[in-house]
């Protein structure tokens, strides 16, 4: 199997990336590594002990310590297991298991066993949420309540403006980067632009050979045995991941779908603000704790 990263030194790069997201953090996290079928994961921890347990997946090529920092608010009232996807984190195991089937699911409840959570709620940022959606086709009874933030397996966007606004500017940046190139690159992701996400998106994408599979999109079926009550957000200028056509199809989906809402102006990456930040994790508390 292709590993995916480009060697030792894109390793390096992309680790320090994650301890400085983690730096930033103002609360204490613990590091924690569980055993899984695929390999070891890693987990940063964080929160009031006694407090209700979340588990959060990250979006591609992000990690633990990035998806932590934004949204650190929960870090409050919840004790947070920010879990690094495999295939998509320098953190965890170097495998790349099936975006067409349930390897996810497993692994993600290799994950759960590993941390002896029973029946977290879960929260699933755009790759973490198709990881999320197959825990709950696979597992749904091992999910309290569900929080997908522009997920990834719901609906596909416009291939067209995928590969013009997206790929295209992402290939050239690879090939030959500048400031510009950058800047074209990420001004179809990013909602907001500060020193860390921009720079750290052009060294993730040059530290990485791109996985480029497609996750297989979600079936009703699979999802009518989920219990857990369900919350849906989407950004009404994603072009991954159209906002309202997730919305759409999230109805039909989900059967416990309990609460969605579209997010005006904002990109697949939602706003790096210390506002935002609070609204949304403001918006999942408040969901997990209507349970």
């Amino acid at each position: 199997m292709k590993s995916a990263f480009k060697g030792e030194q894109a390793k390096a790069v992309l680790t320090r990336w994650h301890e400085h997201f983690r730096g930033r953090l103002r609360v204490p996290t613990e590091s924690r590594t569980v055993k899984t079928r695929i390999g070891d994961t890693h987990v940063l921890v964080g929160g009031p002990e006694t407090g209700p347990s979340v588990v959060v997946l990250h979006g591609a090529l992000a990690s633990s310590a990035h998806v932590l920092h934004e949204l650190a608010p929960l870090l409050e009232h919840f004790r947070v297991h920010a879990v690094d996807v495999v295939g998509q984190s320098v953190m965890s195991a170097d495998v790349r298991p099936s975006v067409s089937n349930n390897e996810y699911g497993e692994w993600l409840r290799d994950v759960l066993d590993g941390l002896s959570l029973q029946r977290p709620h879960v929260v699933g940022v755009s790759w973490g949420g198709f990881v999320s959606i197959r825990l709950a086709a696979l597992s749904p009874e091992r999910i309290d309540r569900l929080a997908l933030l522009f997920p990834a397996g719901v609906v596909n966007g416009s291939h067209w403006e995928g590969l013009t606004k997206v790929a295209i500017p992402m290939m050239l940046y690879r090939m030959s980067p500048s400031e510009r190139r950058l800047q074209a690159f990420v001004r179809h992701l990013l909602t907001t632009t500060d020193d860390d996400w921009a720079p750290f998106l052009g060294d993730a994408v040059r530290a990485c050979n791109m996985d480029m599979r497609i996750p297989a999109l979600a079936k009703p079926e699979e999802l009518s045995g989920l219990k857990a009550p369900t919350l849906v957000l989407a950004g009404d200028g994603d072009v991954s991941f159209p906002g309202e056509k997730l919305l759409a199809r999230a109805r039909t989906l989900f059967p416990t779908l309990a609460d969605q809402e579209l997010i005006k102006n904002c990109r697949h990456c939602p706003p790096t603000t210390d506002a935002f930040r609070q609204w949304l994790a403001k918006r999942i508390g408040d969901f997990l704790r209507a349970g």
